[in-house]
């Protein structure tokens, strides 16, 4: 059976043991493979993760030069965003035509640990760092999961030492076993700006001011000549194993180096 089959009336969503067969041959595929293969087999119930970096300005392209029709991204609104992240939002939503769904944090939850921690907590300590994190992000990230069964990230090995082992297809064991698709797996940051280039697409204009991530205001700064790329973000931790959590698999992650 041709994994890429386009035909996704007669198809039939892969078992989990098929998944890892699965995962091993589309080690060898391109992005747009991976990609066209995730939407035959989980449409509607797939969406992009988009925090409106260079890499998701490269899958929303992708996506949607696929299957437009059934391109689902979501955002989550930290409420501590840069205004050039909106920006961007809107450029894509009105070039590609496409609906950004946006999840926000708890309101009370916010308004209770602001409250009791001052609005930058999180340059206090690490856990309060990482306390920001799961209310503003990894908690709208669960609620932004439901019901799907696979959902697609623009993690790259390149980017950090906790993301050197990825595979373009995983179980996302902390989020009940769905599947979670890193397309962009193999690129490199050279790829990645070049498919920008070559397609005139919109992209995060705090990426020409030196932030090669970008996450909330706080917490990331433009990184000097020489420096990690991910050097800008929580860059008062000295932890060269910094994480929000959003990609924190326990099944993968022994100890807790990240959170």
């Amino acid at each position: 059976m041709d994994l890429l089959s386009s035909d996704r009336v007669n198809r039939s969503k892969p078992s989990f043991d098929q998944l890892n067969s699965i995962s091993e041959e589309m080690e060898s595929k391109s992005a747009k493979e991976v990609i066209r293969w995730a939407l035959e087999s989980y449409a509607p119930n797939v969406a992009l993760a988009s925090s409106f970096g260079a890499e998701d300005a490269v899958l929303i392209d992708l996506i949607c030069e696929i299957d437009g029709a059934h391109a689902r991204i979501f955002t989550l609104d930290t409420g501590r965003l840069n205004q050039e992240t909106y920006d961007v939002m809107e450029e894509v939503r009105k070039r590609y035509g496409v609906t950004i769904e946006v999840f926000f944090p708890d309101s009370p939850q916010v308004e209770e640990m602001v409250t009791q921690k001052g609005i930058n907590l999180m340059y206090g300590s690490i856990e309060n760092r990482k306390l920001c994190c799961k209310i503003r992000k990894v908690d709208p990230l669960k609620r932004a999961l439901t019901g799907l069964e696979c959902w697609i990230t623009g993690l790259r090995r390149e980017q950090t030492i906790t993301r050197n082992e990825i595979k373009k297809i995983e179980i996302d064991s902390a989020h009940g076993n769905i599947v979670k698709l890193n397309p962009l797996a193999d690129w490199t940051s050279d790829q990645i700006w070049k498919y920008i280039k070559d397609n005139e697409i919109p992209y995060n204009k705090l990426h020409d001011l030196g932030y090669p991530s970008i996450g909330c205001a706080p917490c990331t700064r433009a990184v000097k000549p020489g420096e990690d790329s991910r050097a800008g973000r929580w860059w008062w931790e000295n932890s060269s194993h910094k994480e929000c959590g959003l990609h924190w698999d326990p099944v993968k992650n022994k100890s807790d180096r990240s959170s």
